[in-house]
């Protein structure tokens, strides 16, 4: 579908609407008719941009927007208060409206296969977050206010070119899932062993623990590493307190 049919706008009682992998380039305005909308899928379209009429969703819990070509959102979207799942991963986005700040209920957001050079501001707001995707973006760094993301239980950052393991991550303790695979990390903080939810180093992708696997890491860290998180842990502590 190119076009949205009209008839589906005067259905204002639907919760779940999908409409991914069509040729749609543009959302009427007419979303906003869709009131009592709970998820709301438009993966793999062409979108560019969202309608701001998007904020009379009220109801939106789940909203999936990856594999488009936005290269901006409305600012209006923060007026979605209910979103817990917000999907952005592969598009043209650099930065994000300062008001998403203002989605106190989000938990999952996917920022992946973008253009950020930075994770934006408005991420460390984001209180309930427990799950972060930022991979294969363009960052070389990751902000001191990672540590205000204290729930977050999974945390992508993959196939960037971040250059440092920031200690701030240590204190993001729930963390279960640590990815910084294919970066330029050389050396870990010494207070990598309060991360021990991780439970091992891991190698599959899918798997819980830490990946660091494809970074330079300075000898001896990848004879540790390949030992296995106990080990790394050890010497980290050992390394601290001399």
């Amino acid at each position: 579908m190119t076009d949205v049919p009209d008839f589906l706008w005067g259905l204002s009682e639907v919760q779940k609407l999908n409409l991914s992998h069509n040729q749609l380039r543009a959302v009427p305005a007419d979303v906003g008719k869709l009131s009592r909308l709970v998820v709301l899928n438009l993966c793999g379209n062409h979108l560019r941009s969202l309608p701001r009429e998007i904020s009379v969703l009220q109801s939106l819990k789940v909203l999936f927007l990856n594999m488009n070509c936005l290269t901006e959102l409305p600012a209006e979207l923060s007026a979605c208060r209910s979103l817990e799942v917000l999907s952005l991963s592969h598009n043209c986005l650099s930065q994000l409206p300062a008001s998403l700040a203002d989605l106190s209920r989000l938990r999952k957001l996917n920022l992946s296969n973008n253009y950020f050079a930075h994770i934006p501001i408005c991420v460390f707001a984001l209180k309930e977050l427990d799950f972060l995707h930022v991979g294969s973006n363009r960052l070389e760094n990751i902000a001191e206010s990672i540590q205000c993301l204290a729930g977050l239980q999974i945390f992508i950052a993959e196939s960037n070119n971040i250059h440092s393991f920031p200690r701030s991550l240590c204190l993001l303790t729930s963390l279960e899932l640590l990815n910084l695979n294919n970066n330029d990390i050389q050396t870990l903080p010494d207070e990598l062993y309060l991360l021990w939810r991780l439970g091992r180093i891991a190698w599959n992708p899918m798997d819980k623990g830490l990946h660091i696997s494809h970074n330079p890491l300075s000898k001896p860290l990848p004879e540790l590493v390949e030992g296995g998180l106990d080990m790394l842990f050890s010497y980290l502590k050992d390394k601290k307190h001399h």
